[in-house]
């Protein structure tokens, strides 16, 4: 499943770049998110709670960042189990850019899901991915407007 957009958010690239890396900001922004842990610069663990039609789990999993080049852009990659619900895995480019008005984010990648959420077809866990980024990015830039 590829995944990309952008969004323009109300805040200079150092504010939005320091917000992406905060695991704080993100907690609050994430859909379902129940914690957020950095373990290092480049890695983070979470528990996220996320229902995608008839399937609802708790998700664990762990986000590493490579190709990091501040304040501009990185790799996310990350990977969650979610018990008898299955897994998602998957990576996405993001950069950041200056546009009038803020800083304009800009992600694209690829996602996988295995188990359930694999069986209840992929266009409803297209729309639900899409959803709950849309609802990330809305939390996302207004976190980084009060900054």
């Amino acid at each position: 499943m590829e995944l990309s957009g952008d969004v323009l958010i109300p805040a200079p690239r150092a504010v939005v770049w320091a917000a992406l890396n905060d695991p704080d900001v993100l907690k609050g922004c994430i859909p379902g998110c129940q914690s957020i842990e950095k373990e290092s610069d480049t890695a983070f663990t979470a528990k996220v709670k996320a229902k995608i039609g008839p399937v609802s789990a708790t998700f664990g999993g762990r986000v590493a960042l490579s190709e990091i080049d501040p304040p501009n852009s990185y790799v996310i990659a990350g990977e969650g189990q979610g018990g008898v619900a299955g897994f998602g895995k998957g990576s996405a480019r993001v950069s950041l850019t200056d546009e009038d008005g803020g800083t304009r984010l800009t992600y694209a990648g690829e996602a996988q899901v295995g188990g359930k959420l694999a069986q209840i077809g992929s266009r409803l866990v297209q729309g639900t991915v899409t959803k709950l980024a849309g609802q990330f990015f809305a939390a996302f830039a207004k976190a980084c407007a009060k900054s």
